[in-house]
């Protein structure tokens, strides 16, 4: 009769340990799916641009910007719910991610008319609303 006890409650302490498990394996493959999604995201943009350099930026509860920049000067963003799964995300796409948006990664960039519209238009003259 021992031996049943202890294999009862050893069962029982395994589907403890499995019950307690489970949300975090759900929040884990949720939160790989999503770094997935935008890796495919990243790469997408890398094709389109013949490559791309990043910057990860902590943008507070909303998550983390991950800022591209394509080596035709193309640039864009995404954002990730978390820090991790953007630096996931980053890490699958493979592409070379910088710790700041300065000096020679800044200088890629290449804006047209409607960037110079939105943020400077406005207060040098240019058509407002654009």
């Amino acid at each position: 009769m021992a031996d049943t006890e202890q294999g009862t409650t050893a069962a029982a302490e395994q589907g403890e340990q499995t019950a307690a498990a489970a949300p975090v394996d759900k929040d884990a493959a949720r939160a790989d799916r999503k770094a997935a999604k935008l890796a495919r995201q990243i790469t997408a943009f890398a094709r389109a641009h013949g490559g791309a350099e990043g910057q990860i930026a902590y943008i507070g509860q909303r998550g983390s910007r991950i800022v591209l920049v394509g080596e035709d000067g193309g640039w864009g963003d995404l954002v990730a719910p978390t820090h991790a799964i953007a630096l996931s995300a980053v890490e699958k796409a493979g592409i070379t991610v910088h710790d700041d948006f300065d000096g020679d990664f800044a200088a890629k960039v290449r804006t047209g008319p409607y960037e110079w519209t939105r943020m400077a238009g406005i207060q040098i003259g240019g058509p407002s609303g654009g």
